[in-house]
């Protein structure tokens, strides 16, 4: 199978070129521009043409430019054992400090969050790094399990399961079988813009596509969803480049 792959560029409001990965996406049914650790990226449907790709990207510019220059800030420092340092929680940076004992585990308290690690063990790093990220998972799953009984009410529908992990663009989904999928990333925004997510997800279970009904369905779970759907556009990135950089491998 062939798959079609290529590059656009754009001029930048304040000159220069960005570069744009564009690709053909089955499912799509519209233009979507994505920024990653990764760089950006064009999905578009089948039959689209370029002069129309080109348009959408000047349209879009100004806040590609923005975004692409958010991934060249200063990046977070991996996980270093011993090291003390502050990691993201909720929308608020709190300290992380080591300790030494028989059993490897993560404890959090008004002091902040704290990684014990056996004196003697083999990678250290690779199992502090399983220990926070199975922690995070366990408190943003606690955050949305307890978000979810009130959304669900106002709904009237329940999804059929809760899936946390990391994902590279979105932030959440709904399978085919109402299963929801958050990305783990949103432990580190603030309360409420994750129960936004949660709620944008959950809409999905009475109108599965972005039209006029699913804004107003997800305004009824959420009022002031547009204030944090807009906190997630302007730093959603930096929440992810925090994450990818926290758990890399050097």
């Amino acid at each position: 199978m062939i798959v079609e792959l290529d590059w656009l560029e754009v001029t930048a409001p304040g000159g220069g070129i960005l570069k744009v990965q564009k690709r053909p996406h089955p499912r799509a049914r519209r233009l979507r521009l994505t920024v990653t650790v990764e760089g950006a990226r064009l999905s578009y449907p089948h039959g689209t043409c370029t002069l129309q790709m080109a348009a959408f990207l000047q349209q879009n510019a100004a806040w590609l430019a923005r975004k692409l220059d958010e991934l060249k800030l200063t990046p977070t420092a991996p996980l270093c054992v011993g090291q003390s340092r502050q990691i993201l929680l909720r929308g608020v940076p709190v300290g992380l400090d080591w300790l030494q004992d028989q059993y490897p585990r993560v404890q959090y308290s008004a002091q902040g969050v704290q990684i014990t690690l056996p004196k003697k063990i083999r990678q250290p790093k690779r199992l502090a790094q399983a220990l926070l990220r199975s922690w995070y998972e366990t408190e943003l799953r606690h955050d949305m399990l307890r978000a979810m009984p009130r959304q669900v009410a106002l709904l009237g529908k329940a999804p059929t399961g809760l899936r946390v992990r990391p994902l590279k663009s979105l932030w959440g989904s709904l399978d085919s079988c109402d299963g929801i999928g958050l990305d783990l990333t949103l432990i580190l925004a603030p309360p409420a813009v994750a129960r936004y997510v949660l709620a944008h997800e959950l809409a999905h279970l009475r109108v599965r596509n972005h039209a006029p009904q699913f804004w107003a369905q997800v305004g009824e779970l959420v009022p002031d969803y547009e204030v944090r759907r807009a906190w997630l556009r302007e730093h959603g990135t930096q929440l992810k480049n925090h994450w990818v950089h926290l758990f890399a491998n050097s």
